[in-house]
């Protein structure tokens, strides 16, 4: 029989075990006066009560857990805001006009490969505690580091300048045309200004208003899916079978080159800090990297029926059609309004509302890199509010100008979009050439470092991507480019573009160890196979 003494011990063992969640001041979270991704004070605490006492080496990797994996649960999808933007939204509606469900196939294959990239990011962030903005700062020189953090900034402004514009023309549909695209700048700015408070009520907190955004988007998305009914045979064939032909290939570069955005290669490199984890027990971590794993593979498959959902839409109400070329973000809602009328709720104001999700989360989520990139490149200790004050005045200035600008200009608006489409295109090898170095490099990641064929497979990947936007950015140059001092600006500018990624990809190996090693593999193995019959003989 228990005595009182030892059931009040039971007692606390059963709440320690079920306490999953609790701040932590101990275990790689930096002192309130460090740089840091995270306070300790901020992160969320992983109770590891399945592990016997003292019987936990560090090495062993503890049993999958569903509340563990809830716990994990958070960073992916934030993560994948950056697959749901309104840049990506136009991409899928342009798409579904243009090539109709052709492109499906290369929709799916090029969220895997974001997925691949984004888990790379991850792994950094998990197995260093430091971000990528932090480890770049460490790795490289101080002006390649300087150079780096302009760049990101670039890429930075130029993708919140599409997503507040998103937001803005969202407003302005669901104010029946009342509010111009100016005060819906304004009011998108002030808005995540004050979601980000959420922050200073925790982490879940500001998670929770991202799964009500997502959610909100899907729920749109897909009740605009069940209005068009599109054919069921169609979409299988447009995921189940590659198909290309020379008048689809924008739209399918289009649909390859907006799955990488550079800063969300940031990010998530430090969401996943929020998550209280001992980096020096190697079981830890790999049950970090694991749980992340199913997180952000479900979240992206929730962001891939999202865009699957848009594209479906404009394929079946408009592919084949004269209007298939002038749709833009802009025309957008009118045109659904046109070709699926009103019926009990119009289908314009389910396209606004989700537009408008799409774009407030995703202004949140550029401002929330922006902190990672300034503080992590520069090593500012600034507050939080100040650093986002700061970043958020970065795009919010320019961006009220491209409002007043453009505001009556559908075109100019579609003009403007390809040269921020050109501006993230040209950031991309900046944020994946360091990632894809660092996490290659034993003395960054340590018993985590990847492997030669991940290696491979993600430097392909990397190839590829870049290979393909630059493929838009000439396409695009070449049409757009006029004049001698531009096209000599230009040429001046490219030289010295194409030398510092030579110099990304030169320093310390990067790119080519992995291949180098393949390809001495292989002459090894053929020298040898070539000598045995001369032995032989």
């Amino acid at each position: 029989m228990k005595t009182k003494s030892d059931g009040s011990k039971d007692e606390d063992k059963d709440e320690e075990a079920s306490q999953l969640l609790r701040p932590e001041t101990l275990g790689g979270g930096g002192s309130d006066d460090e740089e840091v991704a995270f306070q300790s004070s901020e992160k969320i605490f992983i109770a590891h009560a399945d592990a016997p006492d003292g019987g936990d080496d560090g090495t062993t990797v503890p049993p999958f857990s569903w509340k563990k994996l809830w716990i994990f649960t958070g960073p992916g999808f934030l993560m994948s805001v950056g697959f749901l933007d309104p840049g990506n939204l136009e991409g899928d509606l342009q798409s579904g006009a243009i090539a109709g469900y052709s492109l499906l196939w290369l929709l799916a294959w090029a969220t895997v490969m974001g997925l691949l990239i984004q888990m790379l990011s991850a792994r950094a962030g998990v197995a260093t505690g430091r971000h990528l903005a932090e480890l770049c700062r460490e790795e490289y020189p101080s002006w390649a580091r300087l150079v780096l953090w302009f760049m990101a900034e670039l890429a930075l402004i130029g993708a919140d300048i599409q997503e507040v514009i998103g937001s803005a023309i969202a407003i302005h549909i669901l104010s029946n045309g009342v509010l111009p695209l100016w005060a819906g700048v304004l009011i998108t700015a002030s808005d995540s200004f004050m979601l980000l408070f959420l922050e200073n009520y925790g982490v879940r907190k500001l998670e929770a208003v991202f799964a009500f955004l997502i959610g909100t988007m899907a729920l749109s998305f897909a009740w605009m899916f069940g209005d068009a009914k599109p054919s069921g045979r169609e979409l299988s064939m447009g995921i189940l079978i590659p198909r290309l032909n020379s008048k689809t290939i924008r739209q399918a570069v289009g649909v390859v080159g907006c799955v990488i955005m550079p800063h969300n290669v940031f990010l998530h490199s430090a969401l996943v800090q929020s998550r209280n984890i001992d980096i020096q027990k190697k079981g830890r971590v790999q049950e970090a990297l694991n749980y992340y794993t199913i997180e952000s593979s479900f979240a992206l498959l929730v962001s891939f029926m999202i865009n699957l959902f848009v594209t479906t839409v404009f394929a079946k109400g408009f592919y084949g059609t004269e209007q298939a070329n002038n749709i833009g973000l802009v025309n957008a809602g009118q045109y659904l309004q046109e070709k699926y009328g009103g019926g009990s709720f119009p289908i314009l104001y389910i396209w606004g509302i989700g537009l408008l999700a799409a774009g407030q989360s995703s202004t949140i989520t550029g401002t929330y890199a922006g902190q990672f990139i300034m503080g992590g490149f520069l090593d500012l200790k600034l507050k939080k509010w100040l650093r986002s004050l700061i970043t958020r005045s970065f795009a919010i200035v320019p961006t009220i100008v491209v409002a007043v600008v453009f505001n009556t200009s559908e075109s100019s608006l579609d003009v403007l979009n390809e040269w921020l489409n050109v501006l993230q295109s040209v950031q991309i090898p900046f944020a994946l050439i360091p990632l894809l170095s660092l996490v290659s490099k034993e003395h960054v990641m340590g018993d985590f470092k990847i492997g030669p064929t991940l290696e491979r497979a993600a430097w392909t990947v990397a190839v590829l991507v870049i290979v393909i936007n630059g493929y838009l950015l000439l396409d695009f140059f070449v049409s757009e480019v006029r004049g001698f001092m531009f096209g000599f600006f230009v040429c001046l500018g490219t030289a010295g573009y194409l030398s510092f990624i030579i110099y990304l990809v030169a320093r310390e190996g990067a790119f080519s160890s992995g291949w180098i090693r393949l390809v001495q593999t292989k002459q090894q193995e053929m020298t040898q196979q070539s000598t045995i019959p001369l032995e032989k003989f």
